[in-house]
């Protein structure tokens, strides 16, 4: 009984803290900052009403925005029920004590994990399957710091206490573990960074099919090199370098079409 008592007291203890720490006003002023984040990112978005009824990303989210003050307010066990409500409605998992900026936009959704520990700026945007995890059971900051302006493509995962500088852009599939600079592309597994020099965003660009690929590169280096060996081999047997020829226009052709080189398809 008297550890029950004990629990209730917590509960509204908490409650009163939450309620200073998140008023009303500031609330609301919030929900319409991440009501416009959606408007000005996804272009099927076609009006507020949809937005706010249709978009789980944006539920996912508000939902956390109640769960967090009660979090660091130290309330017992509710926080992690509305985070499990959150997961059941939306398919978005948000720990309670994660720290989100502004202009938040979880586009799709489905798949998505934020870790307790977790540091999010102002307008970052990401989309489903993303994992901003930890890597192992040690306690203390464990989970990534993410600056402003940033883009997470689908699927990546970014894991550790890592930290993204602004404006840096990561593409699907990615694995990062390690920190990114500010103003880079970010691709591969593990994560390569590309540089983008003093490159300003605003409204996040999100063109990831112009995105590069380090690996594709290094392979067509590899390539140039076959190709020089193979001409040296020519001027050292001339004798051979017919039926060597007709080798490698039949290997030229699978090449061409499995990767689409000539085209610059990549892998």
């Amino acid at each position: 009984m008297n550890r029950t008592l004990e629990t209730v007291s917590d509960v509204a203890a908490g409650a009163w803290c939450a309620g200073r720490k998140s008023r009303p006003r500031d609330f609301v002023e919030r929900m319409r900052r991440d009501v416009r984040a959606v408007r000005e990112r996804d272009p099927a978005a076609t009006s507020t009403f949809e937005i706010v009824t249709s978009y789980s990303g944006l539920h996912a989210l508000w939902l956390h925005r109640v769960a967090n003050p009660l979090y660091r307010c130290h309330i017992p066990v509710v926080p992690r029920w509305i985070s499990q409500l959150n997961r059941f409605l939306t398919g978005i998992e948000i720990h309670p004590g994660a720290s989100i900026g502004e202009g938040f936009f979880i586009d799709h959704g489905a798949g998505v994990v934020i870790g307790e520990t977790t540091e999010i700026g102002d307008n970052v945007t990401i989309y489903q399957g993303v994992t901003l995890g930890g890597t192992g059971k040690e306690h203390g900051k464990r989970h990534p710091t993410l600056g402003d302006n940033i883009v997470v493509g689908s699927g990546a995962c970014v894991l550790g206490s890592v930290h993204i500088g602004d404006n840096a852009k990561i593409g699907s599939g990615t694995v990062v573990v390690h920190d990114v600079p500010a103003n880079a592309t970010v691709v591969g597994n593990p994560g390569h960074p590309v540089l983008v020099d003093g490159r300003r965003v605003g409204i996040p660009d999100i063109d990831y099919t112009n995105l590069p690929d380090p690996v594709a590169e290094a392979i067509k280096c590899l390539v140039d090199r076959i190709i020089a060996l193979e001409q040296e081999l020519d001027e050292a047997h001339p004798e051979r370098r017919v039926r060597r020829r007709e080798r490698i226009a039949r290997n030229q052709e699978t090449l061409d079409r499995l990767l689409h080189f000539d085209e610059g398809g990549g892998i």
